[in-house]
């Protein structure tokens, strides 16, 4: 029997082969066994016997394909499994502007921004999933203070100005004197001065600002312009956070760079470019209240030779403006206003999107935004005037007035509420039933086993139910809006998605700086067979170890769990997880550079403490969990290559044999190909690095005309911290709980090398 209802999946054949295909088998296999038999034309008598035994194994395969594997999808069916849709990429764009403006600048959600078309590749789109404003900030104060603190006081902070504490009137462009950014006498790490800001709209969250300072060059002596121990950050309602993205043509308000082209800096000054974090809310600290940006005096703690200042810069004048703004998009189209077709006033009718390929909401408690939704019109009705219908998992819990539909994501159809037909017969039995005492008797039943009638609302029950309500005939069904896309090929690398697909007033250019992450193409079956005997098991709790790193990893900001092995990480009551986190957005990421571990792939306090509340409804009361760092062990290759005479750009080839490397020997990005899965889950724990398998993913690359020697190093981390061996080995062996990763460092020497012999 058929469930229209129950969602369908692929079903892949036990045994494809089809009457032909038997027909040719069969011919060929009668030299070997009746030599004889030289007549093979379709007349000949033997031919049609041979046809008609195919025929009739090929009915007999028919229903054998049936079983067992068809079963189980079709177990998976009644249990309303189905196959994971796409999953869209998203990135950071920063939008340009072409020079200051007057009135706050707005660009809309739904802006399409694309990759450059090929001749062989098609482009990546991209749409921005809010509104960006591009507002018009002033500055409001600028205040110092000679010690670094999180929350600084009244006391804490100095105006630099003598006279009133409000500078609102002054004229920022020039100051009546120079004013000392740090500490005068004795400028040290720690001194640090503040922008409070200002905006009339409120509109600077997400802004890329110009700071343009004037000054004396050389007035800030002692340090390197080209390294100046300077961090900014801006307050985001929690905490101080770094601006990991500006520019400073100042070098250190030394103005160096400006001196030497002979323009005077006290005229013209020079900008800090400062990229504001999506997040900043105002804030009020020792009376002044705004959005507030520091300028910290910090050494790099990675860097002990970094110079210090010996005299403190000053400035004699300070403006700031917006010149562009960044905001998150996604790799999809947006579709709006899609008509699907007119209602026959039947239950379980189906419609088909134009795409089908939607894409969700990464959210448990919403399927689509809530501008994705389906309006039901009635003839006469405008579309304004139409009901919004609800999108439902399924209709377990749908009433027959409930304005319920489902959708397929996989497949764009829209699904609207069944009717369920059962015996009315074996309703009432079920009823009987449950109204049996635990001796097996009706409620009334004599003694002698005549047995009193039952209430008339238990002999009356209807043989039919409707899930969900059902759209009137000849209503129009409108999809209002919907995203379609997501896929792998959505994760671009930087600097790529360049193309406005239209014109924005002012607006100059945008650029992604960070590569796009996130994106998945749609589940295939092999997976899900392989998902869903965990998630009947685990559900939403946590038991065994094997619970624990299926419950973890669903966590979308992990990449690998392992339950830790070693019996020194299991204290009493706790579980031991080796967590490989997703890699933060802020991370600028080359495959060209690798993934340094310590970087990329470091658990912060902040990140334990979010798969600790993660797991506070999913695990055993009194089980803690403990997430720890996994043991990494850094691979170095060097690669001796011939190059094919044919290709003389051997830097491309260089780059795409080092980026082959980089991606391989990666603990989450890495590893072989899984033809089960289709899918490749990072190097696996504990799987030793044999040149063989270098060898073969280096022939991949074109361009080559062999390969010569392949020599693999050792990186291992101690107190002192990493260290490469000098001496190859044939093999990297690993312990059972580590795993593999390489990145480019010049002084640790960990960089992977092509060596191009004649």
């Amino acid at each position: 029997m058929d469930f229209d209802f129950l969602p369908e999946l692929p079903k892949s054949d036990l045994d494809d082969r089809k009457f032909n295909d038997l027909v040719e088998e069969c011919r060929l296999r009668i030299p070997r066994y009746c030599p004889e038999w030289t007549n093979h034309n379709p007349g000949d008598p033997g031919m049609t016997l041979v046809e008609l035994f195919a025929w009739l194994t090929d009915q007999m395969l028919l229903r054998f394909n049936q079983v067992p594997r068809r079963n189980y999808v079709t177990f998976l069916e009644l249990l309303g499994i189905r196959l994971e849709p796409p999953t869209a990429a998203t990135v950071e764009l920063t939008f340009e502007l072409t020079r200051e403006q007057p009135a706050p600048v707005t660009i809309s959600s739904g802006t399409e921004v694309a990759t450059v078309r090929t001749e062989t590749e098609e482009a990546v789109i991209f749409t921005t999933d809010a509104n960006l404003t591009i507002g018009n900030p002033q500055i409001k104060h600028l205040l110092t203070i000679n010690h670094n603190t999180d929350t600084p006081t009244e006391t804490d902070l100095r105006n630099p100005f003598s006279g009133t504490r409000h500078e609102q009137s002054r004229q920022w462009q020039n100051f009546e004197s120079d004013v000392y950014l740090f500490d005068s006498f004795n400028p040290r790490p720690g001194n640090c001065f503040y922008l409070v800001l200002t905006e009339p709209t409120d509109a600077i969250a997400g802004n890329v600002l110009a700071v343009n300072f004037r000054g004396q060059s050389a007035t800030g002596t002692g340090i390197d312009p080209d390294d100046p121990p300077l961090q900014w950050q801006v307050w985001n309602g929690d905490k101080w956070c770094n601006i990991d993205r500006y520019r400073d043509e100042t070098k250190g308000f030394s103005f160096s760079a400006i001196a030497s082209q002979g323009t005077n800096p006290r005229q013209e000054g020079a900008d800090v470019i400062l990229h504001l974090p999506q997040q900043m809310v105002k804030a009020t600290f020792g009376g002044y209240e705004g959005y507030w940006i520091r300028c910290v005096y910090a050494l790099d703690p990675d860097n002990e030779q970094q110079s210090r200042y010996s005299v403190s810069p000053r400035i004699a004048g300070l403006s700031v403006r917006a010149i562009g703004g960044s905001v998150n998009a996604s790799e999809c189209v947006r579709v709006e206003r899609e008509l699907l077709g007119v209602s026959n006033g039947k239950p379980n009718q189906v419609f088909q999107l134009q795409s089908n390929l939607i894409l969700e909401v990464q959210n448990a408690d919403q399927i689509r935004r809530p501008d994705e939704r389906i309006r039901v019109k009635l003839p006469g009705q405008s579309l304004e005037q139409a009901e919004d219908w609800t999108e439902v998992r399924n209709f377990a819990n749908s009433g027959a007035e409930d304005l319920h539909y489902q959708i397929d994501s996989r497949t764009g159809e829209v699904q609207f509420g069944p009717l369920v037909r059962e015996s009315a017969h074996l309703k009432q039995q079920t009823q009987q039933r449950g109204l049996m005492q635990a001796w097996g008797k009706l409620p009334g039943q004599e003694g002698n086993g005549s047995t009193l009638s039952l209430p008339e609302s238990t002999q009356s029950v209807s043989s039919e139910r409707q899930y969900g309500k059902v759209p009137p005939l000849g209503a129009e069904i409108y999809m209002m809006a919907y995203r379609t896309g997501g896929s792998s090929r959505g994760n671009v690398e930087p600097q790529k998605l360049t193309v406005l697909k239209t014109a924005i007033p002012y607006v100059k250019s945008v650029v992604n700086y960070e590569r796009a992450t996130g994106g998945a193409d749609p589940e295939s079956l092999s997976q899900a067979v392989m998902r869903v005997p965990k998630q009947l098991r685990t559900r939403k709790a946590a038991v065994t170890p094997e619970d624990f790193e299926y419950v973890v990893e669903q966590h979308p900001e992990v990449g690998r769990v392992r339950c830790s092995r070693n019996s020194a990480d299991h204290v009493g009551g706790t579980v031991p997880l080796l967590i490989v986190p997703v890699p933060s957005s802020e991370h600028d990421h080359s495959w060209l550079n690798g993934m340094n571990p310590d970087r990329y792939f470091t658990l912060s306090e902040e990140f334990c403490t979010k798969i600790k509340d993660y797991m506070v409804d999913r695990k055993p009361l009194g089980v803690q969990i403990n997430p720890l760092q996994p043991d990494y062990l850094g691979v170095k290759v060097i690669l001796e290559v011939i190059p094919d005479p044919k290709y003389n750009t051997l830097d491309i080839l260089r780059n795409q044999l080092l980026t082959k490397l980089y991606q391989f020997l990666n603990p989450l990005f890495g590893g072989s190909f899984d033809p089960f899965t289709d899918v490749i889950r990072g190097w696996d724990w504990g799987r030793p690095v044999y040149p063989a398998e270098i060898l073969a993913l280096c022939r991949t690359v074109p361009g080559i005309l062999h390969l010569g020697a392949v020599k693999l190093f050792r990186i291992e981390k101690d107190n002192q911290g990493w260290h490469c061996q000098g001496i190859p080995e044939s093999v990297i062996e690993l312990r059972e709980s580590q795993l593999v990763c390489s990145w480019a460092d010049e002084m640790l020497g960990s960089s992977h090398a092509v060596e191009f012999i004649q």
